[in-house]
């Protein structure tokens, strides 16, 4: 069993507050117990909102130096403790090892590229003497505090996608309330507990970062409340539009689902494609929203493509998560695992082929690949969040692109081609948030803009854009006495 390094309770205003009651996290693989997490209430959701507003001043105050120190040291903890990170993540979410590492790795970026924006965060001087009304006169403007920051993490990256709503608002000096997913609020619980001993280093108030787990009443008591500045979000569409309702007229970040394409050109590297596919269809066993799940294959190469697909499907290990060689292993709990196979064998019997999987092995999903699948059929038009790959063939890579678009999600695209032109057109032409030629669609350093149009959200994060999304910028206009 887990034996947390932080404080029973939650921590919220300057101590770890009692909870009535307390839930078993449970390791999605076997089902044991990796240790008792703390539930909160809507009222506990209240008292931290309470802290955030009480010090928000004094967040909005703090100097560049210590919102750097606070982000630096955090950064140095959690890589002094990389491997305990990497085997808890494994236990609350069953994800492979292999993608718990670079979850860590990622948080790790993030804090430390959040430092170094702090000291970017500054506004411009703006020429006013344009009208003859401002001859004389000085403008300028700067960036400020939002105010109280609430981030909601989903379950399939806990630690990776609440550093993603922490790091941002520290940086610019902001309050933040975070919400975890039920299931996954082990690693997230001690980095906020991290961050607050960082805080409380440089000088400022722990309840500069604060955590409240529950139900959805514990999230909503957090979005409706009218004193936030923004809520920053990662999980599902439905989700997401429910809390851009709620939380409306206040500022939402909203990074939602995607059912990611991939295209073949017809001049594309065969080999590479092949390995990009098993890299990014099955990562995560699954379970991120820009791995490959659309598979868009240029008919004079489909034939060539599928067999070397076949030849290589073996290479993605399935079995214990906690096995360093393992690629693909359980969801994240039955109900999702059902759900996946539903998905497939409605696909099956809509005239889709099953090339491989499709079945289960010791409770883990079979890499499973379909081809012809069907419009209209939800391993298609969906995000289905599971090891599950579709494919479909075209004559031109117009109807490519036209496949692509045609789709209410728009997160990350790619295309594996030789010829620039086709590079710069599918540029030009898909209608997502990133387009990554010769490369995964999961491909994602944590300092570029990310974030989608459609239904995959609003907002983007990577630290320079995240921190800028969580200010507002001030003008100033003199004219000199």
């Amino acid at each position: 069993m887990f034996r947390p390094p932080y404080p029973p309770g939650l921590p919220i205003g300057s101590e770890w507050l009692p909870v009535p009651s307390t839930s078993p996290v449970l390791f999605p693989y076997d089902g044991t117990v990796v240790t008792q997490a703390p539930v909160g209430t809507a009222d506990l959701a209240r008292q931290a909102l309470d802290s955030a507003v009480a010090v928000k001043k004094e967040a909005a105050a703090l100097s560049s130096r210590a919102r750097r120190q606070i982000l630096t040291s955090a950064a140095d903890a959690i890589a002094a403790q990389r491997e305990a990170f990497e085997e808890l993540l494994v236990l609350e979410t069953g994800k492979p090892l292999v993608d718990c590492r670079v979850e860590v790795a990622r948080t790790i970026v993030t804090l430390q590229a959040s430092a170094e924006e702090v000291a970017r965060l500054h506004g411009e001087t703006v020429p006013l003497d344009l009208l003859p009304s401002g001859d004389g006169m000085i403008g300028y403007w700067t960036r400020r505090p939002i105010g109280v920051v609430v981030g909601i993490a989903g379950f399939n990256y806990p630690l990776l996608l609440a550093s993603h709503k922490i790091a941002p608002a520290v940086a610019a000096g902001c309050p933040v309330v975070c919400k975890p997913a039920p299931a996954t609020p082990l690693a997230t619980l001690w980095l906020v507990d991290l961050f607050r001993k960082a805080a409380v280093a440089a000088g400022a108030p722990a309840s500069l970062v604060q955590l409240v787990t529950g139900d959805v009443e514990v999230g909503s008591t957090l979005v409706t409340d009218r004193r936030i500045g923004a809520v920053s979000f990662t999980g599902s569409s439905a989700v997401g539009h429910q809390i851009a309702r709620d939380a409306a007229p206040t500022k939402t970040l909203l990074e939602l689902g995607s059912n990611a394409a991939m295209v073949v050109a017809d001049d594309a590297d065969l080999d590479a494609a092949v390995d990009a596919t098993l890299r990014g269809g099955f990562y995560a066993s699954g379970q991120a929203c820009i791995s490959v799940q659309r598979l868009i294959v240029h008919e004079s190469v489909a034939a060539e493509f599928d067999a070397r697909l076949r030849d290589r499907l073996g290479e993605v290990v399935i079995g214990d998560p906690r096995d360093a060689k393992t690629r693909v292993s359980v969801l994240i709990d039955d109900r999702s695992t059902k759900r996946v196979l539903d998905w497939v064998e409605s696909a099956v019997s809509a005239g889709a082929r099953l090339v491989s999987g499709g079945g289960v092995d010791g409770g883990v999903i079979q890499p499973t690949v379909l081809a012809d699948v069907p419009a209209g059929a939800s391993c298609w038009d969906d995000e289905i969040f599971g090891p599950v790959v579709c494919l479909r063939t075209v004559s031109t890579m117009d109807e490519a692109f036209d496949m692509v678009n045609d789709s209410r999600y728009g997160l990350n695209a790619s295309v594996f081609t030789r010829s620039l032109a086709t590079a710069h057109k599918a540029i030009d032409t898909l209608e997502v948030g990133a387009v990554v030629v010769n490369e995964v669609p999961g491909f994602r350093s944590d300092t570029m803009p990310y974030g989608g149009v459609k239904d995959s959200g609003i907002g983007r994060e990577g630290p320079r854009f995240a921190i800028e999304e969580l200010t507002v910028t001030r003008m100033a206009v003199i004219r000199p006495a």
